[in-house]
């Protein structure tokens, strides 16, 4: 979404003040992403599932597969480790990046304060094992989906937004897959206070500035709901999500 340096970079300038914050150095991250092997799959037609939101099911999961699925807009939505379900909600969340942000006054005042530091794509693996494990009422993060997304961004697919207190732990962060100018948000974390919703905040600057047209939100939650993330038809979701795929940007 410029040079490896600066695209994995710390963000600096009014987000984060200068502090010793320790994080890990900058990851190798392909761009343009790499193609994973193609699997012979088919996923349905979504414009044609009406009422259903079931798009599939299948006992595997591999990168071939979730882009495909997610080029149709469906997504894995696992409930155990034998079975997973492929879905495509028939009310989709989404935060408008082509409108005003709608931030509470609290959560700017926190952003502004720069307790934290931020960065892109230095800690995949923490974030996503976080995301798996300081959830309340479980995850659906099992094992295939965590070896499956490593993948995908060891292919340039799949990104994370780390969130660092001052004495340079991982306080919260999400992740989630950018195909062209669409981004879809997986999950997100805290350890501390506010921390997920900093992450939330700079990924959404971090878009707007890299060219994205969309930031795909999955299913409504309180906690989206109160980012300002809204709910669309499906029918219009499709419709926006191939439009964001016939151009790039770069994460």
């Amino acid at each position: 979404m410029i040079t490896e340096g600066e695209r994995a970079g710390v963000i600096t300038a009014r987000w984060v003040h200068a502090m010793t914050t320790i994080v890990p150095p900058p990851s190798s991250v392909p761009y343009p992403p790499v193609e994973p092997e193609v699997v012979a799959v088919h996923f349905p037609d979504t414009q044609k599932l009406g009422l259903d939101e079931l798009a599939a099911v299948s006992r595997t999961m591999s990168p071939g597969m979730v882009l495909a699925a997610y080029r149709r807009g469906i997504f894995p939505w696992p409930v155990n480790t034998r079975v997973i379900p492929w879905v495509c909600p028939r009310e989709r969340a989404v935060y408008r990046l082509d409108e005003p942000d709608s931030f509470s006054r609290s959560l700017r005042k926190v952003v502004a304060r720069g307790t934290f530091t931020v960065t892109f794509d230095r800690a995949f693996e923490q974030v996503i094992e976080a995301c798996a494990t300081y959830r309340d009422g479980g995850t659906w993060i099992t094992p295939a989906v965590f070896r499956t997304y490593i993948e995908l961004h060891q292919l340039g697919w799949a990104h994370s937004v780390e969130v660092w207190s001052e004495d340079g732990r991982l306080a919260g962060g999400l992740y989630g897959l950018a195909i062209g100018q669409a981004f879809a948000g997986e999950s997100m974390f805290h350890r501390c206070p506010d921390a997920s919703k900093v992450a939330f905040v700079h990924l959404v600057q971090h878009l707007r500035a890299r060219g994205f047209t969309m930031l795909d939100a999955q299913v409504a939650t309180d906690h989206l709901r109160s980012l300002g993330c809204t709910v669309i038809p499906r029918t219009t979701f499709l419709t926006q999500l191939e439009q964001a795929q016939r151009e790039t940007a770069r994460f």
